[in-house]
């Protein structure tokens, strides 16, 4: 699928995964975003529903099995080149997701995965806008059941 300079929006997918008060981040390994940390997940698939596409996403770039939870965020990535031209559209949909199972290792479309403190995450240079999205998945953590007795 065309990604740069489409001819209308991609719809995208994010999950916010949290362990221990810490988030998983992954560096991405292509454009729009290459070498930036981010959340993980990416583009839905034709027939695929957002969660579906959430779970499949997650399994692909980090190898765990992901149980898709609160919708946290939705939001629009612009991204214009230097005549001003939108290169990137993307809209994302973030959920607040729990593990059910694997370990976290980079798979596809990321160079490096972490698990990183809240206050750590300006370090990494991550946007404000996926920082904003973190934090709301956060407390969503804190106040949701499936988080109460997981560590």
């Amino acid at each position: 699928m065309k990604r740069d300079y489409p001819d209308r929006p991609l719809l995208g997918v994010g999950a916010v995964i949290v362990r221990n008060e810490q988030v998983l981040v992954v560096r991405r390994s292509h454009p729009p975003l290459q070498g930036q940390w981010s959340v993980p997940g990416g583009l839905v698939e034709t027939g695929e529903t957002t969660r579906e596409a959430l779970i499949r996403e997650i399994r692909e770039e980090t190898s765990l099995i992901v149980e898709p939870l609160d919708l946290v965020e939705v939001f629009e990535r612009i991204l214009r080149d230097g005549d001003s031209r939108v290169q990137y559209h993307f809209v994302v949909i973030d959920y607040l997701c729990r593990i059910v199972s694997g370990e976290a290792c980079p798979g596809t479309d990321v160079s490096e995965i972490r698990w990183v403190p809240l206050e750590k995450l300006q370090e990494l240079g991550i946007t404000p806008e996926t920082r904003d999205v973190i934090h709301k998945g956060l407390n969503a953590a804190r106040n949701s059941s499936a988080f109460q007795t997981r560590s």
